[in-house]
């Protein structure tokens, strides 16, 4: 049988698909803009005939609608990086949440979480019967070769990427043919506090630097400051469409990576429509799972690689919060972990947590004597480098306690730099020394 023949035979309309689905099941959803929102929708609407479902997702961008309190006993969600959608769910104990290294998720997947469904999206085959898993790879890739059923929504609009990020046709049990844009986040306003740090930490990336950044005005303030920068690489959890026109005006073209050059590697995208025209068929966009981008030992192949990241709350002896407030889960470690460790084994690597000093408008200060009971110490104090706040760099690398506080004073906004102090001196019996 040919693989169009067995595409023929095995496409569906998503309420015949959704039936796959059974009581009792661990069901792996494709994640953030991969969601397949028209399996999703048929399975919500089947609920009254099924219960005890799993349900793991990663970033929910979609409406979350199996979330809702009516879903109780139908589907629990189990969240492996709590979302705005999650957050109320998760709080209220109809959700849980799963700590866990995003580069390990494939891990759980093939083991302690195994999937009995995969739904996934994917591009239309192409003439040798492959789909591209498109912007999604990360661990909807393992999920869909771990899972004993596999139920793909075909969708034109998803960008057909290119890397290690193919399934064949005959893998796949059922085909669900549904056209939809894919969920688009688009670019925030960048403010002066945000140019700021920007700044600061563009100052710390040289030519032929090798960049990790994530999502939102911070990353993209950094890439606004990077336009007098030459021959910078890509290798990258995500990237959005800050990036797009330093690719395209050659700031960043990867000639100097010392892994994969000239590739812009990456493991899921997030952003506009921009970015995904902007990655379909595009043979410099690299795609590859989460356990290979995210891995460590992968990462510090890349000479010279920068990671940047932010974070919740940074205690006085550099312990960093970046996914809870208080007992309160916001977010996860996401690849935070696995690319500052990833920098520190890179050659003349760096790791940068850039962060606004204050939150709330300016009432709560981010830098504080000790973290809020019940947060989570997303980056321990013996992995964090530099800090960068709109008002400078704290380079924490090999400085004592005493140093790191002092360092962290400086960078903290000029209003709580006297309750800082105070703590300083009655911490380490001595006088605050300017």
């Amino acid at each position: 049988m040919s693989w169009q023949e067995y595409y023929q035979r095995h496409c569906m309309r998503a309420e015949q698909a959704i039936r796959l689905v059974r009581s009792g099941d661990i069901v792996s959803i494709g994640h953030a803009a991969g969601e397949p929102t028209a399996l999703i929708d048929a399975m919500v609407a089947n609920a009254e005939n099924l219960h005890g479902v799993e349900l793991l997702h990663m970033v929910l961008l979609g409406k979350g609608s199996y979330l809702a309190e009516g879903m109780n006993g139908h589907f629990r969600h189990n969240s492996l990086f709590v979302g705005g959608a999650a957050r109320k769910a998760v709080e209220q104990g109809r959700a849980d949440f799963t700590p866990c290294y995003f580069h390990r998720i494939p891990e759980l997947l093939r083991t302690t979480l195994q999937p009995d469904v995969a739904m996934i999206m994917v591009s239309p085959p192409d003439e040798e019967g492959n789909c591209s898993l498109g912007v999604s790879v990360d661990y909807t890739l393992a999920s869909a070769l771990e899972a004993k059923t596999i139920l793909a929504q075909v969708n034109r609009h998803m960008p057909r990427c290119h890397g290690d990020c193919f399934l064949k046709v005959t893998d796949i049990a059922a085909f669900v043919e549904h056209d939809q844009p894919l969920i688009e986040l688009l670019p925030v306003e960048i403010g002066q506090t945000e140019r700021a740090i920007g700044k600061h930490c563009a100052s710390l990336i040289q030519d032929g630097d090798c960049l990790q950044l994530g999502i939102g005005a911070l990353p993209d303030a950094v890439l606004l400051c990077l336009r007098d920068k030459n021959e910078l690489g890509l290798h990258t959890e995500m990237f959005s469409d800050g990036a797009i026109d330093l690719i395209r005006n050659g700031n960043i073209n990867g000639r100097r990576k010392t892994l994969h050059p000239g590739k812009h590697v990456s493991t899921f995208l997030m952003g506009s429509q921009r970015l995904y025209d902007f990655v379909d068929d595009n043979p410099s966009v690299y795609m590859a799972p989460v356990d290979y981008v995210n891995n460590p030992w992968v990462i510090g192949q890349n000479d010279h690689l920068v990671s940047i990241n932010s974070c919740v709350q940074i205690d006085l002896t550099g312990q960093v919060c970046s996914e809870s407030v208080g007992l309160r889960q916001i977010s996860a470690v996401g690849g935070q972990v696995d690319f500052i460790r990833g920098a520190s084994l890179s050659k003349g690597g760096k790791s940068i947590i850039a962060v606004s000093a204050t939150a709330a408008g300016g009432r709560i200060s981010k830098i504080v004597p000790v973290l809020d009971e019940g947060a989570a110490v997303t980056t321990n104090r013996m992995d964090v480098e530099y800090i960068v706040t709109e008002y400078g760099i704290a380079d924490l690398k090999g400085k004592t306690l005493r140093e790191r506080a002092a360092s962290l004073i400086q960078v903290a906004h000029p209003d709580f730099r006297p309750m800082l102090t105070e703590i300083y001196e009655q911490r380490f019996h001595q006088k605050w020394a300017v």
